[in-house]
């Protein structure tokens, strides 16, 4: 290729480049700040930390009661109360009954996710299309999210955020 051709090329394609560019519009916001302001996503978490702690209480009670069953084989033990096949059955049971809790500790961490699924979908699924429609009256042809950490600056002229809280009736 020849020195002439490498000269006028590389000018056409950052033109090319800039005007590319240029016809791009880029908008942004922080989606978590967003999350955290809306009314809704308040209750669902509200929601989800009355049950957590439901679901905790009854999981601590179990665990209380395995100690009590536990300290009590470990005094009989001490005191000879207890064959040895005695012994052993007991603890098997001790063994059961820890599985349980085990299982029911698995359990209340899938209830969980699978409650914080349920209320915040149908807010996340309206959010996301409100997202898209400040995109489409604005002539925005991407908008990014700044809570990620990858955007190192944005002009805030470019910040949806307050267009997408009028779409959902927030005040700034």
């Amino acid at each position: 290729m020849s020195p002439l051709l490498k000269y006028l090329l590389v000018p056409a394609f950052v033109l090319s480049f800039a005007v590319f560019a240029s016809a791009q519009k880029i908008g942004y916001l922080n989606s978590v700040t967003l999350l955290q302001e809306i009314p809704e996503v308040k209750q669902a978490n509200a929601n989800l930390e009355a049950l957590q702690k439901q679901l905790q209480k009854k999981g601590q009670g179990m665990l209380e009661e395995f100690q009590k069953k536990y300290q009590d084989l470990q005094r009989k033990e001490q005191q000879g109360e207890l064959s040895p096949k005695q012994l052993e059955e007991e603890a098997q049971g001790l063994k059961g009954e820890e599985l349980k809790i085990t299982q029911y500790e698995q359990d209340m961490q899938k209830q969980l996710a699978e409650k914080q699924q349920t209320l915040l979908q149908p807010i996340l699924d309206r959010v996301n299309g409100l997202i898209k429609e400040v995109a489409d009256e604005n002539g925005f042809t991407y908008i990014l999210d700044s809570s990620s950490g990858f955007i190192l600056f944005a002009d805030d002229a470019h910040d949806v955020t307050a267009l997408v809280k009028a779409k959902l009736g927030m005040t700034n």
